[in-house]
């Protein structure tokens, strides 16, 4: 294509929520002329997107379906690097992720309208656009859920006996919780439940944004993709959007032609590039803190300092243990051994079932402390605690769950199985920033601080959930001791040491480990060591007060210009982030259409 591209509409990022709002535009308008500017590649039918157990690839190193983002070194973190993935490929995260169903608290959504001042967004509003995206193949009759949206939700394609052992030894140790049906019915947590799984029960294959919004459309040509195209700045007459200003991505291609190419929109720009792309792409357009613009010689458009601040993720750390020979994992799989492949590959494509159709992941918990465990946590957790979660009881402060596999790099460790059990913050006090580091290099890596453990609260939750988890860890049947590379180092004598020699775990009604101070300080070292991201990144366009640091409105509108909206959270949910990104592009497509006259987006 050369020359000036016109469209009514224009999406820059082709991400969970870019696709879901162009999809639902396109299906009620199909003379709509829409564009999605995508700087990764297309998935549809690759195996590494519909196989759900693939998702662990798009991790390596040379992968091309993300990009890694690298924070600034942190004191906080033992002097390292944060590196943080954002999806690179169309439907974003919807793509490479782990598959995980988990919707916040009800309280959540309650808090961007009764706190953030955005009508239409709290849970009441919200619940049916949850239900609207989602056909829950789990169990008939849930209030919350849907039954007849594109997407699918299951339990996946087996049940490994990691995940069964977890919930048998909760429910024999942690007997005050309890079960729960449904972990993620909006209303009720602090009980431990099955898990449930982006993964269609029938054919096995991921439940993803364009593979049921976009591919399923390629019949209209007024619904156009293009992929490898960054965008490098909205382009503006006066104080309207009326177009984007692109170039080709460089990470396939680092020599890729730079010509800059125009796209115009004559209804409306839609800012749909996530955590990373939202900001930087706004602040290259003159919108942003004058101190960031001016440091990187762009003009200012609209003074908004609240752009690339409020960076927010989930805190997590998956600690590893060694498996009995019978435990079900994905270990050999992830190692890449061809006759463990084959053999699930061809489970796969004649049922749509075993491990293939599967994420490792079968169990898990969203707790909240007890009052002797609130104690555990300390002093600098107090305030925490009654200023944001003592009166919102669906709020849990951490996640806990097994994974079957180790999740590192398996080249590393010896070859046999293991499971992980992963614990993360649920709502981190800690805050970060996401920057342009160019005012014109569209392709340059974004000046980035992840603000991990900044706060203390952070680092006490992430102490607790090492030590909980650990207990219901080694009384699980697999259990055969510790990995100790990716545990932490305790005192010769300590009664908390690891080890790595056991037979068999231990007895379910064993008293818990009495750590000392000292141990709580090798829990804290470990946990700066090996905390690292949940790919849960948002907040740095968030929805709240232009006074508050608010970027957009409650129409998703950007303060001070026409428009241009962007489809963004102004506060972090106890959950994983597809199920609100979901949420959030049929949010934004109601309110699109809304304006626009556009009939059957409801």
């Amino acid at each position: 294509m050369s020359g000036t591209l016109e469209f009514d509409i224009i999406l820059a990022g082709g991400g969970t929520s870019g696709c879901l709002i162009a999809g639902r535009l396109a299906a009620a308008d199909p003379a709509l002329r829409i564009l999605i500017l995508e700087a990764g590649e297309h998935t549809r039918g690759l195996a590494a997107h519909t196989q759900p157990a693939r998702y662990f690839s798009h991790l390596a190193p040379t992968s091309s379906t993300v990009t890694f983002n690298v924070s600034k070194l942190s004191s906080h973190l033992g002097g390292r690097e944060l590196v943080t993935p954002s999806a690179r490929c169309l439907g974003g995260g919807s793509s490479v992720n782990f598959t995980m169903y988990t919707r916040g608290a009800a309280s959540d959504y309650d808090d961007w309208e009764n706190v953030y001042g955005n009508t239409g967004w709290a849970s009441k509003d919200l619940i049916p656009l949850f239900a609207k995206t989602e056909t829950y193949q789990v169990k008939e009759g849930e209030p919350t859920h849907g039954y007849s949206g594109p997407l699918k939700v299951s339990y996946g394609g087996a049940y490994t006996n990691v995940g069964q052992q977890f919930l048998d030894a909760a429910a024999q140790y942690d007997t005050a919780r309890g079960s729960i049906d449904d972990p993620n019915g909006l209303f009720s947590c602090d009980k431990y439940g099955r898990w449930q799984k982006w993964i269609d029960s029938k054919t096995g294959t991921r439940s993803d944004v364009p593979h049921h919004f976009i591919y399923n459309q390629s019949h209209n040509h007024n619904l156009q993709v293009l992929t490898g195209c960054r965008v490098k700045r909205v382009i503006f007459e006066n104080t309207r959007a009326v177009g984007v200003e692109f170039v080709r991505d460089t990470t396939l291609e680092p020599t890729a032609d730079q010509t800059v190419r125009i796209a115009r929109a004559a209804k409306l720009v839609v800012v749909s590039a996530g955590a990373f792309g939202s900001p930087t792409i706004l602040e290259r357009s003159g919108i942003g803190g004058s101190e960031v613009l001016e440091a990187q010689g762009v003009h200012q458009l609209v003074d908004l300092p609240g752009v690339g601040r409020n960076y927010q993720d989930h805190n997590v750390v998956f600690v590893p243990y060694l498996a009995s020979d019978d435990a079900e994992t994905l270990d050999a799989f992830f190692r890449g051994e061809e006759d463990e492949e084959k053999a699930l590959v061809a489970e796969w494509e004649s049922t749509g079932a075993g491990l293939m159709a599967h994420n490792g992941l079968d169990a898990g918990a969203k707790l909240r402390p007890t009052a002797k465990e609130l104690q555990e946590l300390g002093p600098a957790f107090e305030n925490r605690w009654k200023t944001y979660f003592e009166n919102a009881p669906d709020k849990p402060i951490i996640w806990i769950g097994p994974v079957s596999a180790y999740l590192g790099d398996p080249s590393l460790v010896p070859r046999r199985k293991y499971y992980s059990v992963g614990y993360y913050t649920q709502y981190p006090v800690s805050r970060g920033h996401v920057h342009i580091s160019s005012g014109q290099d569209a392709n340059a890596p974004p000046d980035f601080d992840s603000g991990f453990l900044s706060d203390p609260a952070d680092l006490l939750t992430l102490r607790w959930g090492y030590k909980k988890s650990r207990e219901l860890a080694r009384r699980m049947g697999v259990y055969r001791g510790e990995y100790l590379p990716g545990s932490p180092v305790f005192a010769q004598g300590s009664e908390a040491r690891c080890r790595d020699d056991a037979t068999g775990p231990v007895d379910v009604l064993a008293p818990g480990i009495v750590y000392t101070e000292e141990d709580d300080e090798a829990i804290d070292v470990y946990d700066r060591q090996f905390v690292q991201t949940a790919w849960h990144s948002l907040g740095t366009c968030a929805m709240k007060p232009r006074d508050q640091g608010g970027v957009v409105d409650e129409r998703l509108n950007v303060f001070g210009v026409q428009g241009l909206k962007i489809s963004i959270a102004p506060a972090n949910v106890g959950a994983n982030t597809y199920s609100t990104a979901l949420v959030i592009g049929e949010k934004a497509a109601v309110l699109i259409a809304e304006e626009l006259g556009i009939k059957g987006v409801v």
